[in-house]
């Protein structure tokens, strides 16, 4: 049987943890060559120590070399423009790393709002930059999916600085989708409630809070990193041929409000 990314590289940022890490098994698991991208050289090293259950194969767990990492924080735009540079031929990348700051509009600090717009929207925009760059010299087309929140839509306590850059990331998808459609290039975005990520637990582990949060998902739970990970390697394959601009919500319904 065919396998959805046979003969595909992809590049997935925050690579280490989370959503990323998920994303990454989950590729490979379909056949594609993945470059993790991460600030931490831990994550990394046990990440190419899992095994992985190669699906399209005979079932067999095994440390798959079709992993490579790379030790990058993503807001150096040089050090990942050489990474790009010396990848070969990307075709899928997912723009998933991302930071976040608890902090109000009062106590909200300029550094605390240029590191958090610097890996959540500046990142991304050039990290796809580089990449289309090279699918537009190869003529083959690609796509992009770029992790975004329901932040982007929906005003959050505390998440001032945050909300603005996954509003940003939206608006980055629906133009890069506009320039880039022409040349074959997919770019869309996900876009999960709550997902009790490291990340996640940070804003999210105070039980009165996340229970009042939870009341206004109509499934009634947050999501799992799962739920990202299938919609993120949904839009990716030819599955999703004919969409492109999306904002994908993965919020079990919390944008009906």
């Amino acid at each position: 049987m065919a396998t959805p990314f046979a003969g595909k590289r992809a590049l997935v940022t925050g690579a280490g943890k989370g959503i990323g890490r998920a994303t990454v098994k989950a590729l490979v698991e379909c056949g594609a060559e993945v470059i993790a991208l991460s600030r931490t050289e831990a994550d990394l090293h046990s990440l190419k120590q899992e095994p992985f259950y190669l699906t399209f194969q005979s079932p067999l767990w095994h440390e798959v070399p079709s992993v490579k990492t790379e030790c990058v924080d993503v807001s150096d735009l040089p050090a990942v423009e050489a990474v790009v540079k010396g990848a070969g031929p990307i075709h899928l990348l997912v723009n998933n790393a991302g930071v976040t700051q608890l902090l109000s509009v009062l106590d909200t600090t300029p550094d605390a709002y240029d590191r958090i717009m610097s890996v959540n929207l500046k990142a991304p925009v050039f990290l796809s930059q580089y990449v289309a760059r090279g699918m537009v010299e190869r003529g083959d087309g690609g796509a992009i999916v770029n992790v975004s929140s329901v932040a982007s839509s929906v005003a959050l306590t505390d998440h001032l600085a945050y909300c603005t850059s996954k509003a940003g990331m939206d608006m980055a998808t629906k133009v890069m989708a506009l320039e880039l459609g022409p040349h074959k290039i997919r770019v869309n975005a996900v876009n999960p409630t709550v997902v009790m990520t490291d990340m996640g637990k940070m804003a999210w582990s105070d039980p009165v809070k996340s229970s009042n949060a939870m009341t206004q998902i109509p499934l009634g739970r947050f999501a799992e990193e799962a739920d990202v990970v299938n919609a993120i390697v949904f839009l990716l394959s030819d599955q999703s041929s004919m969409l492109s601009g999306v904002t994908l919500p993965v919020d079990g319904g919390r944008l009906v409000h």
